[in-house]
């Protein structure tokens, strides 16, 4: 595999910047910007690879997202089993009466997640 990429968007090669300008004399021309691979970090497949910007990333997905999306598309919804914890806790609600407001404590609960994948494999346990 090269160490070098050239930008995937079609039209990388017709936006004015003087980084994109080469050719001597008069014969100049503007040309696809050149990347260099793992240029953010080696340790997982990057977008960045392939584009050179992110308005580039942008103009081609504008005009290859729809068919990208077909040709990977999905079907149904994917599902990940989990446990959930419901927990209670103290909050507060702010009412306006008049010309002040007035905070309010009252029960309330929220869902936590125990054991998801994504941390396992965000904190590495």
């Amino acid at each position: 595999m090269s160490d070098y990429n050239w930008c995937h968007n079609p039209s990388c090669h017709t936006i004015e910047t003087q980084s994109r300008v080469r050719g001597s004399g008069d014969n100049k021309v503007l040309r696809t910007m050149k990347i260099k691979v793992g240029r953010y970090g080696d340790y997982q497949p990057n977008i960045w690879n392939y584009f050179c910007n992110q308005s580039c990333l942008m103009q081609f997905l504008n005009k290859f997202g729809e068919e990208i999306a077909n040709t990977y598309s999905v079907k149904q919804p994917s599902e990940t089993p989990i446990k959930v914890r419901t927990e209670k806790y103290e909050s507060y609600r702010y009412r306006w009466s008049g010309n002040e407001h007035t905070r309010e404590p009252y029960q309330a609960t929220r869902k936590i997640i125990e054991n998801s994948s994504w941390l396992l494999f965000y904190y590495g346990i």
